[in-house]
């Protein structure tokens, strides 16, 4: 059995990444990555919620084109967290703020220890419309208008949408999701 070896770059449908954080795939398609700062919607009142999913529906309504939504998750080292609670007891000399750090310190050593604590990040990935070879500013233009509307929708909802304008940002990204091991938190 005489396989063939693949390089990463063979199986990954990327062809570039332009300076504005547009990526170019193989089949001459583009896509832009947004990254989304959600609420915590769990924290909300009912009425609060209510008005959310509201937006939310008007934000699906409104975005006549293909979106992919992307949510990855991080398990978190809290070790730093626990180095800043010791670090600022030492500075204040009051038994009952040492015994409640104390026992939070603990919390987070059990948190930790079980490896339930994580973050997740989420994403938003649009596309151009056509599969053909347009103009790069007028694909940049497109996306940038969906991003604006997206940021728009979302935004009633008391979400954030950062737009990854630049390369690096891009590429780390995708670093983060091929090589999960290194990037875990």
């Amino acid at each position: 059995m005489n396989q063939e070896k693949l390089s990463v770059q063979d199986w990954i449908s990327i062809e570039r990444i332009i300076d504005n954080g547009i990526i170019k795939l193989k089949n001459n398609k583009y896509i832009k990555i947004l990254k989304i700062i959600p609420i915590n919607f769990n924290l909300k009142s009912n009425l609060e919620k209510e008005s959310i999913l509201a937006s939310y529906k008007i934000f699906l309504k409104t975005c006549n084109f293909d979106i992919q939504i992307l949510i990855q998750s991080n398990k978190e080292n809290l070790q730093n967290n626990i180095l800043n609670i010791s670090n600022n007891i030492k500075k204040e000399n009051k038994d009952y703020l040492k015994e409640i750090s104390d026992d939070y310190i603990e919390f987070i050593n059990k948190i930790n220890s079980l490896k339930t604590s994580s973050t997740k990040d989420f994403f938003i990935i649009i596309s151009n419309s056509k599969n053909t070879e347009n103009n790069e500013e007028i694909i940049a233009d497109e996306l940038n208008e969906k991003f604006l509307k997206i940021k728009e929708c979302l935004s009633r909802c008391g979400n954030n949408v950062i737009n990854l304008n630049n390369k690096k940002e891009v590429q780390e990204i995708f670093l983060s999701f091929l090589n999960s091991r290194i990037y875990l938190k």
